[in-house]
């Protein structure tokens, strides 16, 4: 375990500039929002993507692809325009255990978001204000409004994780990066402004968090959502401001098996 403050915070700094640039692109789920231009396409198949990102990085890939071809390649126009005939070929998707009756509900529900209630932004927003010291209450408000129609099945749930049931939103963690953190890299699209860069919680999957445990940044105590959460305030001490950006210093040195882990 390092302890020194100062060598971690050069180490982070050191691997963030390593891992956040475009040719990170190329082996990411983020790889499939950035195919699109237009910021409407962009959220919706970040949502996609990130919703799909567990198992295989090349299966997510394939499945992500899969499922926007079925949309003919422009999510936003399709949410907004599509005919009962156009989901057909959703009812022979899968992707581990999500199937074709979550597709249809995904569907359903992203076609009501952008038709009535102005976007991704818009609902992700809802729970959320300038003095909470992080996205807990967006994502809880988030889930709450995704499952409020009358005829959702309770397997779909599943999908979409809450910190209010101790989960750590690892993906809708990741989503919200891709959507709110802006720089100069090329990776993170910065489209959003309602949440704050430092109101984002890092992603934590098995890479992070065993080398955040090995940097004494996560301590193994308490459920899954207070360890994200435990671990981003530690991350703050670094930079206050954008704490998230250490996701690629995290997840990179975890790829690269910088601790020479068997």
């Amino acid at each position: 375990m390092i302890t020194d403050f100062q060598l971690v915070e050069d180490l982070l700094n050191e691997k963030y500039e390593k891992y956040n640039n475009p040719l990170f692109i190329e082996v990411d789920p983020i790889q499939i929002p950035h195919r699109f231009k237009c910021k409407e396409d962009i959220e919706i198949a970040g949502f996609i993507s990130s919703i799909f990102a567990w198992g295989n990085r090349k299966t997510i890939l394939n499945k992500s692809s899969e499922f926007l071809n079925y949309m003919h390649n422009s999510p936003y126009e399709f949410l907004l325009n599509h005919k009962t005939t156009d989901l057909k070929p959703f009812q022979k998707f899968r992707h581990r255990t999500f199937n074709a009756i979550d597709s249809l509900y995904f569907i359903e529900v992203l076609t009501d978001i952008y038709q009535n209630k102005g976007g991704l932004e818009n609902v992700f927003s809802l729970g959320i204000n300038d003095n909470d010291l992080s996205s807990e209450n967006a994502l809880v408000e988030f889930r709450n409004h995704f499952f409020n129609q009358e005829n959702h099945l309770k397997r779909t749930e599943k999908h979409i994780s809450s910190p209010k049931n101790g989960a750590s939103c690892k993906r809708l963690n990741m989503y919200l990066r891709w959507m709110v953190r802006k720089d100069n890299k090329g990776v993170d699209f910065g489209l959003w402004s309602k949440i704050k860069p430092s109101q984002l919680v890092c992603p934590v999957d098995v890479h992070v968090k065993n080398v955040a445990t090995k940097l004494g940044l996560l301590q193994n105590t308490g459920n899954e959502w207070s360890k994200a959460f435990n671990l981003t305030q530690y991350l703050k001490m670094f930079d206050p401001v954008d704490p998230v950006k250490y996701d690629f210093a995290l997840f990179g040195m975890g790829i690269e098996n910088y601790f020479g882990d068997k």
